[in-house]
C-alpha cells in the first residue's frame, strides 16, 4: 500500500464509506480505486487527487497533504545513480533488492538516520 492509498483508506473509514460506493460516486471502477489504494497502479493524476479532495471536503492544508502523498506514492521508484560513487549505485540496488525484507522499525531508523520522517 502506498502512503496515498493508506490516506484514502483512512478517509473512507472515517466517513464509513465503502470502496464500491466511493468508486461509483467518483465515476471510476472499484477495481481501479482498489488498485490505487493498494499501490498496484501508478500515482493518481492531479485532477483525480482534487476530485478526491473535493469528495471528502478537505480543507486547504489537507489538500496539500493529499497532493504530497500522491507525489510520494509512485509504486515503482526510479533511482538515478549515474555520476555518483559506486557505493551509491550499490546502495540503491541493494535497497531495491531487499526493501521487502525491512520491517517498520528498520525503515523508521533508516529514515531518521537520513533526517526524514513521515512528514517529509
Amino acid at each position: 500500500m502506498t502512503p496515498f492509498g493508506a490516506k484514502i483508506r483512512e478517509l473512507r473509514a472515517a466517513k464509513s464509506i465503502q470502496l464500491k460506493q466511493m468508486a461509483e460516486d467518483l465515476h471510476v471502477s472499484s477495481a481501479y480505486l482498489s488498485a490505487l489504494e493498494h499501490g498496484n497502479r501508478g500515482r493518481p493524476g492531479p485532477g483525480f487527487v482534487m476530485q478526491i479532495a473535493n469528495y471528502f471536503e478537505l480543507i486547504w492544508d489537507e489538500v496539500d497533504e493529499l497532493k504530497r502523498l500522491a507525489r510520494l506514492s509512485h509504486p515503482r521508484v526510479p533511482v538515478e545513480t549515474g555520476g555518483l560513487a559506486p557505493k551509491a549505485t550499490l546502495l540503491a540496488n541493494l535497497l531495491a533488492e531487499h526493501i521487502h525484507e525491512l520491517d517498520d522499525v528498520t525503515i523508521d531508523r533508516i529514515m531518521a538516520e537520513m533526517g526524514f520522517d513521515e512528514e517529509n
